[in-house]
């Protein structure tokens, strides 16, 4: 006689307080446990590059003053222009250079912001460079101001 011989033909006990316990709650008990939980993405944010916000001396700052105002003059032809900009990062110190192109629809002194035709506004305190010509609507002539 076996060791189990006598409970082998037994019926499978049903508890009458506990409720039976779901296949995924039971699959659940077996999974690995993830102690670390975020800390992949707490290395990866931390190892992110940012670089830091440049200081333009005043002969830079007088140089994209007199930019700006060469396109004000020309706001009303819809000059393009190629804007190098600096977007403070989100989450921590420093921030990514962005460059973009497009036609500048508005200066918008009150905000302080250059919008361009597509909506994007670009603050103009964080304007690194900007290049581009305007386009006479008249003519096919263009008008190199920088």
């Amino acid at each position: 006689m076996g060791n189990y011989d006598d409970i082998i033909n037994l019926p499978h006990h049903v508890s009458a307080v506990h409720p039976r316990m779901s296949a995924l709650d039971r699959a659940a008990q077996f999974s690995p446990f993830a102690a670390l939980t975020g800390h992949a993405a707490a290395i990866s944010e931390t190892a992110r590059l940012t670089e830091a916000r440049p200081e333009l001396d005043e002969m830079k700052k007088a140089e994209l003053d007199h930019r700006l105002q060469i396109i004000r003059e020309y706001l009303p032809m819809e000059p393009e222009a190629a804007i190098t900009y600096f977007v403070p990062d989100a989450r921590k110190e420093g921030g990514s250079y962005l460059h973009t192109t497009g036609i500048i629809r508005k200066l918008d002194d009150a905000g302080h912001k250059i919008i361009l035709s597509d909506g994007t506004a670009i603050p103009m305190d964080d304007i690194y460079e900007i290049e581009g010509a305007v386009i006479s609507k008249d003519s096919d002539t263009a008008l190199h101001l920088f």
